[in-house]
């Protein structure tokens, strides 16, 4: 930033300059000048430091800060005036604002300085948004050092308010021992130094703080002449107008920009910067330009620039209205000009080669938003995913009570199902950390906020990484599904560290109205942590009622279905069971299998269901004997699970896989039996991906296979039903393994040459009307059921593969031919496109093979078949019908 002479400004040519004449007050005067001027000097070194711990920031060295006193002439106008002591404590509380933004500033290290536990919290959130997990102990002692990086210029930014107040009072050793303080003069460090890092530290609260901060006007010190008394709040305000609005291209010079290459956003903010002139003020309103147009590549940072501007314009009304509020003088700069609209915006940030139009999108009706996607319309007809998100933020808020309070020792959730009058209620209680008004208005009701990976609630409970604590839900967006349940929504919240009379009740009448906030007005005692309690709007009985899902209408068999496993003891209480049931505490990465077996498929205790309870006992004997595990990179188990489901629906006791998200059921699968842990793949969680990398399922896949092999069940019915997954799998299949039927029986790889070499044509089966059956493997007929003896040169290849979520871990035509890629953008079937689409599938792994054994090339054996479009044969006895398939020849 090029040098300015502040010493030029009103500002200091009316309070600090030499006054020409007979200056009653030169010594003193000279005094606060020959301070500010020292002042300047010391820290302009320390400033110089800021770019090594913000290199991305746009310049905030001594010329940032002579350039404020500019801009602060410019907020006065002429309306407001100030002495020499208000503008030394003015020009002081710019450097230290300043000097605050670098860790040069703090003394020490960063992490030292904002303590170890708000140091974890910020390096767990900003992993949790870069990574999109969670950190572990480990990672939060050794963290990416771009993450660090990252967090450390973060907590520059949101704790250099507070160290600007620190600041005045820091010392630093000269090599000879000596204390150097910025602001050297010991009697005006003591008399200005807390009111000048006071108002340092104002300009990053909000505005309407300042009145009560600020609320009175401090006297002259008797060494000084007496009208020489200092309006603290006018400061304050001049302060931040003055800090805000200055922004113009000498913050980001065109060379440094080159020379420190910033990414990101903070490329934009440079570059639009780089735009803007220095600003003037018309009548009220500050007024910015640019003398240079925006080409089409320079939009982003021409629509950076315009809600730049409009928060400078928030920040000078907000000011503005504070001063006429209180009846006080108001400031010169009121508002920005042409922030209004795009088109106003253009006439002053001309746009060059393209047009702005404002089409972001807009939410002009927040209740009806969160009617339409808080409920329903986001997780559909499911009033169970209410009751899966209600139990996640219950245990998450025991979770953060018992990081945050080492030793708390009765976490517990409950759940009361009731009848009143005819009218159901759902409740669920936790003693968890419980929320502070401000956590429930910026964490619970900011719809598409999870609270748990904002800073700002990080920010209110300190402590939360250090203490191992991860959340499992979402109580910002989470909170919301509870309108499934019903429109009649009662919160009562005491946070665990707060008095009975900070307890806070928020009541809805639907997700369409605003909430009522109030305070707890009962007299007696409110327990610590959350309560939620629903007036359901269905009997849970009903068809699509609560319960729906369950077997026996039971709140319990609910729990047990959703909670896959959990950390805290959750007690049920419904009117069929008024003693009540418990889910006690149970981990799947350490259960022994069996266990996981039960907590994944429940016990059957019903005297009349025991020979449903026996073919469970049965599959759980099975299940132990062949699931084996799934473990991530630190070799923690994400899933214990069967390969395929063939075991359990030939009982007829059906046993669908389980993906759990953060202990907790959010998809099923018929692809295996068991558990895999998952990640999201919608809002509404009710889907999930699975969140292993590929080579941990071959790894599973394969030692599932070795496993099958080894018991000796892994036989002709059951490696048809496989080879489909194990080519995916793996791209190719092993020698011995099953994946066709032929007149002779079943096709393996081995056999491949020698069945094919006896046949001039082969036929390929396209599907309908024959089907493969596994069990025996025969071929049939699907509408009649009747067997089929097919001619020796007929094949069909079994193409049973996984569905989700295995299959999203190995997409359909992986393994395609890359070389024939571009074939995919054919209009017609040419034998290339025909390649390209079988390539990657058994079809095509058996094609390969029949040109090894044919000794010809895919050109020659597709090139016919794709001139024919497709091909249809009898059989003999005529009664089948036309099958229609793909008839090669032999080249």
């Amino acid at each position: 930033m090029p040098e300015h002479d502040y010493t030029s400004t009103s500002l200091w040519q009316k309070t600090l300059a030499t006054q020409s004449g007979d200056d009653p007050h030169a010594e003193q005067r000279e005094r606060l000048r020959s301070s500010y001027v020292g002042l300047r000097k010391e820290a302009a070194v320390v400033l110089r430091e800021n770019a090594r711990s913000m290199p991305d920031f746009t310049v905030h060295d001594i010329t940032h800060v002579d350039a404020l006193w500019e801009t602060a002439d410019l907020v006065c106008g002429t309306a407001v005036k100030l002495n020499p002591a208000e503008a030394y404590v003015l020009g002081c509380a710019f450097v230290f604002h300043d000097a605050a933004m670098g860790e040069a500033a703090y003394g020490t290290s960063v992490p030292e300085v904002l303590g170890e536990e708000r140091w974890r919290d910020l390096l767990s959130v900003a992993y949790y948004h870069q990574k999109g997990c969670w950190p572990d102990q480990d990672q939060l002692d050794d963290p990416p050092a771009e993450i660090a990086a990252a967090c450390r210029a973060t907590a520059i930014r949101e704790s250099h308010a507070e160290q600007a107040r620190r600041l005045v009072d820091q010392s630093w050793r000269s090599s000879a021992g000596n204390e150097i303080h910025l602001l050297g003069d010991v009697l005006l460090r003591e008399a200005y130094g807390p009111l000048i890092g006071k108002l340092a530290a104002s300009h990053w609260w909000p505005v309407d703080r300042l009145a009560g901060e600020f609320p009175r006007e401090s006297s002259s010190w008797p060494w000084q002449p007496r009208d020489w008394t200092i309006d603290q709040l006018k400061l304050a305000c001049v302060l931040r107008l003055a800090d805000v609005t200055q922004i113009d291209g000498r913050r980001a010079p065109t060379l440094l920009f080159a020379l420190r290459n910033p990414q990101g956003l903070s490329r934009e903010h440079w570059r639009f910067q780089t735009h803007v002139g220095r600003p003037d003020l018309n009548g009220d309103r500050v007024t910015y330009s640019s003398a240079r147009p925006f080409l089409p590549e320079d939009a982003p940072s021409w629509w950076l620039a315009l809600d730049y501007l409009r928060g400078i314009d928030q920040e000078l009304k907000a000011v503005d209205a504070l001063l006429h509020d209180l009846g006080r003088k108001r400031l010169a700069a009121r508002a920005v000009a042409g922030v209004d609209s795009p088109e106003r915006f253009a006439d002053h940030f001309p746009a060059q080669g393209w047009r702005p139009i404002d089409a972001t999108v807009k939410v002009s009706d927040v209740p009806a938003l969160v009617r339409n996607l808080g409920g329903e319309q986001l997780y559909g007809d499911e009033p169970e995913a209410a009751v899966r998100e209600l139990i996640q933020n219950a245990q998450d808020a025991v979770r953060a009570r018992q990081a945050l309070q080492p030793g708390f020792p009765d976490g517990r959730i409950e759940i009361r199902l009731t009848e009143t009058d005819g009218s159901w209620y759902l409740e669920v209680r936790d003693n968890g950390v419980g929320m502070d008004e401000e956590t429930l208005i910026h964490g619970l009701l900011d719809f598409g906020n999870s609270g748990w990976s904002s800073p700002e609630i990080r920010n209110r409970l300190p402590g939360l990484a250090g203490g191992g604590f991860t959340p499992s839900g979402r109580f910002g967006i989470g909170f919301f599904s509870v309108f499934l349940l019903g429109n009649e929504v009662e919160l009562i919240t005491r946070r665990y560290d707060q008095a009975v009379q900070d307890a806070r009740r928020l009541t809805f009448d639907g997700p369409s109205q605003r909430p009522l906030l109030t305070p707890m007005l009962v007299k007696g005692w409110v327990p610590e942590g959350t309560t939620v309690r629903v007036k359901l709007k269905k009997n849970p009985n009903d068809l699509r009622g609560l319960l729906h899902i369950t077997a026996d209408d039971r709140l319990f068999q609910l729990v047990q279905r959703l909670v896959v496993e959990n950390s805290v003891p959750i007690h049920s209480w419904e009117p069929a069971s008024p003693d009540g049931d418990a889910l006690t505490p149970f981990s799947l990465a350490t259960g022994e299998p069996d266990a996981v077996f039960d907590r994944l498929y429940p016990v059957v205790a019903d005297d009349w269901r025991v020979g449903e309870e026996k073919r469970r006992l049965q599959m759980r004997d099975d299940f132990v004997a062949r699931a084996t595990e799934l473990r991530d990179e630190n070799g923690t188990r994400i899933g214990l699970a069967t390969l395929w489901n063939d075991l359990y629906y030939e009982d007829g006791y059906h046993i669908s896989g389980i993906v759990t998200l953060g202990g907790f059921l959010a998809d099923r699968s018929s692809s295996f039996a068991g558990y895999l842990t998952g990640q999201p793949s919608r809002a509404s969680r009710d889907r999930a991906t699975l969140a292993v990398e590929q080579d941990q399922v071959r790894e599973w896949v394969r030692t599932q296979e070795q496993q099958l092999r080894s018991t000796g069940q892994f036989d002709d019915h059951l490696q048809l039903e496989l080879a489909g997954t194990l080519y995916h799998t793996f791209g190719s299949l092993p020698e011995d393994v099953a994946f066709a039927i032929t007149s002779q029986g079943v096709l393996r790889p081995s056999g491949i040459t020698e069945w094919a070499v006896q046949h001039g044509k082969i036929f390929i089966v396209g599907g309908s009307p024959l089907a493969m059956n596994t069990r025996p493997p025969e071929i049939y007929h699907s509408r009649s059921g009747h067997r089929i003896q097919m001619p020796d040169n007929w094949i069909v290849m079994s193409e049973n593969y996984p569905g989700s979520p295995v299959s999203d871990v190995f997409p359909y035509g992986a393994h395609r031919d890359a070389a024939y890629e571009y074939a995919r953008d054919h209009t017609a079937l040419t034998w290339q496109k025909m390649w390209w689409r079988v390539s990657g599938s058994i079809p095509g792994y058996f094609l390969r093979a029949l040109c090894q054994a044919w000794e010809c090339n895919i050109q020659s054996l597709l090139e016919p078949v794709a001139e024919r479009k497709s091909d249809s044969l009898q059989l003999d006895n005529g009664h089948v019908g036309p099958v229609f398939g793909n008839l090669l020849n032999r080249p």
